[in-house]
């Protein structure tokens, strides 16, 4: 599809951050969402490679193979580099500048009550260790998002909380910079005159999968996780071992609000009747054992990953890793002509537009 073509959609941005294979909740809480609006948005994926170093900064090499690894991922799922752009955080150098700009607007206190930063920082055990950088990543994510200035953001429902401190600093800036009315709706602030629009979130149909283990979101941390690139033996291995939430046997009555396995069955079956027959017996004890709940779910999930294997595994080679590098260097070659084009605009309003400049990318 042509640029041209593509200036005139609505534009999108959203990514991950490389620490990591991709799971089931990665594919419900925003990776359908990306596959699904390919055609309807000009859509930008961002890897925040910058922001992994933020934890891991003295793990270079694993955050340089995560990376790829996540494009991977991505191309699997059905991620068309010919109709997005697959956009590398750390050779993008607007997104710092705008960094630095937008930290002059937010104040420490409400970076730091930033919910889904106060949840990291317990659950990776930093209390107090954490270095300077890591809350600066909320910030961050801010310039991830408008420095392409899209009206949508495709996330899980953990990153909300994330989108509205980029919500708040889109409007700061036009405010202070652009002179936009505080009164002005947000939908309307580009059309009166700002330099970014205030972009919305769209979550995922399911807005936190539970693990494996039956009680936690599904994470990496916890290995909790079925990931995308699990073998058929792997998926049922760790879907055969989910507790069901009770103790019963195959003609007494259950409960399948307590029973986890069936949140995957409305998350991953796609016949809805067979859902519902499903849940229906279980309540009666209609002779329907667990085991046989789980191998519903089981056959779905790997219906919905087969054809993700094949296309990754026409990647895990050497040429793989070239043909992944070579998307992300056209992507983020792209992307830096949008991303160059905000940081002038906004320096434009600063008063900081003493001339332009272009950047080489080889």
């Amino acid at each position: 599809m042509s640029d041209a073509a593509q200036t005139h959609r609505p534009r999108i941005l959203t990514g991950d951050t490389p620490t990591g294979r991709l799971h089931l909740g990665h594919y419900v809480g925003s990776l359908e969402n990306r596959l699904r609006l390919q055609d309807e948005y000009d859509c930008y994926f961002l890897l925040a490679n910058m922001h992994a170093f933020t934890t891991r900064a003295d793990k270079p090499a694993d955050i340089r193979q995560d990376t790829i690894e996540i494009v991977k991922d991505w191309l699997a799922v059905g991620i068309d580099p010919d109709r997005s752009t697959i956009v590398l955080q750390t050779e993008v150098p607007a997104i710092a500048e705008l960094t630095w700009f937008f930290a002059m607007l937010l104040p420490f206190n409400r970076v730091m009550r930033n919910p889904t930063l106060k949840t990291e920082i317990d659950a990776k055990g930093l209390g107090d260790t954490y270095s300077f950088g890591f809350p600066m990543y909320a910030v961050g994510q801010c310039a991830d998002i408008l420095a392409f200035r899209p009206e949508l953001v495709p996330v899980g429902v953990d990153q909300v909380a994330h989108i509205e401190m980029c919500r708040e600093a889109a409007r700061r800036f036009d405010q202070f910079y652009c002179n936009v009315d505080p009164r002005t709706e947000d939908e309307d602030y580009a059309k009166a005159g700002g330099v970014f629009p205030v972009p919305s979130a769209l979550v995922g149909r399911i807005g936190r999968l539970v693990g494996t283990d039956g009680s936690n979101k599904m994470s990496k941390s916890l290995n909790n996780a079925i990931y995308l690139s699990d073998t058929p033996k792997q998926v049922k291995k760790k879907i055969g071992a989910m507790y069901p939430g009770q103790s019963r046997e195959p003609n007494e009555p259950g409960n399948v609000e307590i029973n986890p396995v069936f949140g995957y069955a409305e998350a991953f079956i796609k016949d809805e009747a067979q859902v519902d027959e499903l849940k229906e017996r279980y309540r009666r004890g209609d002779n329907l054992g667990d085991g046989h709940v789980k191998a519903a779910v089981i056959d779905a999930v790997n219906e919905l990953l087969d054809p993700m294997r094949e296309r990754r595994a026409a990647l895990e080679n050497k040429d793989g890793d070239e043909r992944v590098i070579e998307v992300i260097r056209a992507g983020t070659a792209k992307a830096n002509l949008v991303a160059e084009e905000t940081l002038h605009m906004a320096k434009r309003a600063m008063g900081l537009d003493f001339g332009t400049r272009s950047l080489a990318w080889k």
